[in-house]
């Protein structure tokens, strides 16, 4: 079976003239005469580009979906293939309703009638990994059923392995392979689209992502129904909204556009910033805005993650970029170790500021974060800046909420927006509020710790008694120096105590 496979790719790759990335090595070049010769009837005249995506296309959804992440990696792909890639839509027709059905009550040993109240066999969406039907549950919920399609597991390891092959043969033979990495692009894509078809781990992310915004008035989350999921299904709330995309509709439902537009800016720097837990598939087909202006996410099966200190290096970078302090923008990229420390501060700084300063004071519609990302990729390759795999899903969460925001309101000042937002957070992580939060955190160690101080100072003086006596003179030094130190643990772990009893009562 996979012989076929392989025919089929080596066929469209002959088909659409993709052989002159595979040939393109200067030991491999002289055989692009001879096979243009010999397939002669080939049309390759469109740009190369358009071959590919279309090539992709062709060879069906997991290829497409690749297609689709390689898009947002500026940073190994040439600008021409990454602007046509990133044309890719996944629209793939739906799996028969008797396959999901059949899939439905072999998860739940019973048959769909007593289930569901009732059942809708059409979908409502498909995409490459799953498809959404409607139903009723038993007590009356109204609910979303996605279904893992049918064998698609073992497609998706064929296609992967297959992938992998063509990765080796590009780094081997493409001339610009062993700089692009392609064996560790088609690993990271491994590890998302695994991600995708654990259903159960998507509707864990639901589910904390909800959490997060508990308390919040911006962003609706739908609960999951845990009673009835599975890895290959899960059963969760039915979502009332108007498709963000729809513009009149919801000019119609009396919403207020520019607030909607700063809201959303302000969810994303907070799912970035405060949680670093981000929904990292924001585009406008998984986004639906509910009748009191509220928004809905939808899809969870790609969500990304920062660390604390990710994110501390982040908002710095951000908070230095809208002062303008741009030294300060420079600095933090050799701190971070993202640039090598050798690299000159004011060379960094210049060319950071031939990027952003031209964006300035403008509104959305007149900034293209894809040009600025572009530009900053160019960059970037100058001075040799190590792009971090965990921000790769920021930079594609980053161009969707640009689209979303120029759909919404092209006069949105994101600067003016997003500013006060991260100056307050970062005084929240880095100030007295910072510094009460994190001992809060902490209170459970310390309250186990502080009672044990006691003892571990008698016996830390006690160790030889007799010593200042016998070696007053050389060891006094030494003997203040340790007092000191224990006498600082004390003040500080009182320090402690006092605001942790401040805190908690």
């Amino acid at each position: 079976m996979r012989i076929f496979r392989v025919i089929k790719i080596f066929y469209v790759v002959l088909r659409f003239g993709l052989d002159e990335f595979l040939l393109a090595h200067e030991t491999t070049r002289w055989l692009l005469v001879p096979l243009n010769f010999v397939l002669f009837f080939r049309d390759t005249s469109a740009p190369r580009a358009e071959r590919l995506r279309l090539a992709l296309e062709k060879l069906g959804p997991i290829f497409v979906k690749f297609g689709q992440m390689l898009s947002t990696r500026r940073d190994l792909i040439p600008t021409d293939i990454a602007n046509e890639l990133a044309k890719l839509q996944d629209q793939v027709p739906p799996f028969p309703s008797e396959q999901a059905i059949a899939i439905l009550e072999s998860i739940y040993h019973k048959k769909l009638v007593d289930v569901f109240v009732s059942f809708d066999e059409i979908p409502i969406a498909s995409a490459s990994v799953a498809q959404v039907h409607f139903a009723v549950l038993p007590d009356g919920r109204d609910v979303a059923v996605k279904i893992l399609r049918p064998g698609i597991i073992h497609v998706i390891e064929h296609d992967l392995a297959l992938l992998d092959v063509c990765a080796t043969l590009m780094e081997r033979l493409w001339a610009d392979g062993k700089r692009l990495k392609p064996k560790l692009v088609v690993a990271e894509f491994e590890k998302y689209l695994h991600d995708e078809l654990d259903l159960m781990r998507e509707a864990s992310c639901a589910s904390q992502l909800k959490r997060n915004f508990s308390d919040s008035n911006l962003l609706l989350v739908p609960e999951m129904y845990w009673d009835w999921c599975d890895s290959n299904v899960i059963v969760m709330e039915r979502m009332y909204g108007i498709p963000v995309s729809q513009m009149p509709a919801l000019k119609a439902a009396n919403i207020n556009i520019s607030k909607l537009a700063s809201d959303g800016v302000e969810i994303f720097y907070m799912q970035v910033f405060r949680d670093g837990f981000f929904h990292a598939d924001m585009h406008p087909g998984n986004i639906q805005v509910a009748a009191d202006g509220r928004y809905i996410a939808l899809d969870f099966g790609i969500m990304g993650t920062l660390s604390d200190i990710d994110k501390n290096y982040l908002a710095q970078n951000f908070i230095a970029f809208f002062n303008r302090d741009y030294k300060r923008v420079a600095e933090v990229h050799i701190e971070s170790g993202w640039v090598p420390l050798h690299t000159r501060v004011d060379e960094l700084e210049a060319a950071i500021r031939a990027v952003c300063e031209p964006i300035f004071d403008r509104p959305l519609r007149d900034v293209s974060f894809g040009k600025v990302l572009l530009r900053l990729f160019q960059t970037s390759r100058r001075f040799g800046v190590e792009i971090q795999p965990q921000l790769v899903l920021l930079q594609k969460t980053l161009l969707n909420i640009e689209g979303l925001g120029l759909q919404l309101d092209p006069e949105l000042d994101l600067w003016k927006t997003a500013k006060p937002w991260l100056e307050r957070w970062m005084s929240e992580q880095v100030g007295w509020r910072g510094f009460l939060s994190s001992l809060n955190a902490e209170a459970p160690r310390y309250a186990t710790l502080l009672p044990q101080i006691p003892r571990l100072l008698h016996q830390r003086l006690n160790e030889n008694p007799m010593a200042k006596f016998e070696v007053a003179i050389l060891d006094l030094a030494a003997q203040q120096k340790q007092r000191n130190f224990w006498l600082m643990v004390i003040a500080v772990a009182s320090i402690i105590s006092t605001a942790w009893f401040v805190l908690n009562f």
